[in-house]
């Protein structure tokens, strides 16, 4: 299925002229897509305009190595998980469900990426990718800040609620608490993921920072954040498959 996936992938977007495209193995700097785009500015010098967060981490690297599977086909059970260990107190079932659909919910031990999106257009945090554009700019810069994070039943690892506190600092909209100790991000030109991309090429230009580090999160803090927040998010997304393509990457430059 997944191989299926990546020859659709592969047979609609070489030569269409697709940008790099994004996720990837944040550990192998090959890629030969010959489009280039500038690199975004620094966050601090855009407007967060999005967050959201995946089952599974969509890249791979650093501390999120092992292949959760090939899951349903659209995104969901798939992905990259921590590679590391937890505690049996961490992975203490929760007594509730936590950003339940119908395919499933978050429980802990599961990794989720966290996409903190940052536009240079003016506009404010809000939902979906449209909240990153508006009808005065035709192509705003796009920039990822990406944190892999593991759910953990443990009140006192770092809440998701203060990680994903808004604020506005020197007039750009910001995410004050955003993790900047989770190690040397790695920096890379691609596009917007998602399963939606997993047989078509994405159109958008994303200059994307990823964290190799996984950060332990509290589960019921991300309950509280699904209950009430701006983005109007109450689970998690599905992961588009890693594209290992070296036509659809762009080169890394450590």
């Amino acid at each position: 299925m997944i191989a299926a996936q990546r020859a659709a992938l592969y047979q609609s977007a070489i030569g269409a002229g697709f940008g790099p495209q994004s996720p990837r193995d944040i550990d192998r700097a090959f890629g030969a897509n010959a489009r280039i785009f500038g690199t975004a500015p620094h966050h601090t010098r855009m407007n967060l305009c999005n967050i959201h967060l995946h089952e599974g981490a969509e890249h791979r690297g650093g501390d999120f190595t092992l292949y959760i599977g090939n899951g349903d086909g659209t995104g969901y059970g798939t992905g990259f998980a921590y590679s590391g260990r937890l505690t049996p107190d961490e992975l203490a079932p929760y007594p509730r469900p936590v950003g339940a659909t119908a395919h499933g919910a978050i429980e802990p031990g599961d990794t989720i990426e966290v996409h903190f999106v940052y536009t240079t257009a003016d506009v404010r945090p809000g939902p979906t990718l449209g909240a990153c554009l508006n009808d005065a700019t035709g192509n705003p810069q796009l920039r990822v800040e990406a944190q892999v994070m593991v759910v953990v039943n443990d009140d006192t690892a770092p809440r998701f609620t203060t990680l994903a506190a808004l604020s506005s600092v020197d007039g750009y909209a910001q995410a004050p608490n955003l993790p900047m100790t989770m190690g040397m991000p790695v920096v890379y030109q691609g596009s917007t993921t998602g399963p939606t991309y997993n047989e078509a090429g994405s159109p958008y230009q994303v200059t994307w920072s990823v964290r190799p580090q996984v950060m332990r999160v509290s589960i019921a803090s991300l309950e509280a954040w699904f209950a009430g927040n701006v983005f109007e998010e109450d689970h998690a997304h599905g992961v588009r498959n890693l594209v290992i393509e070296p036509e659809l990457l762009s080169p890394i430059q450590r």
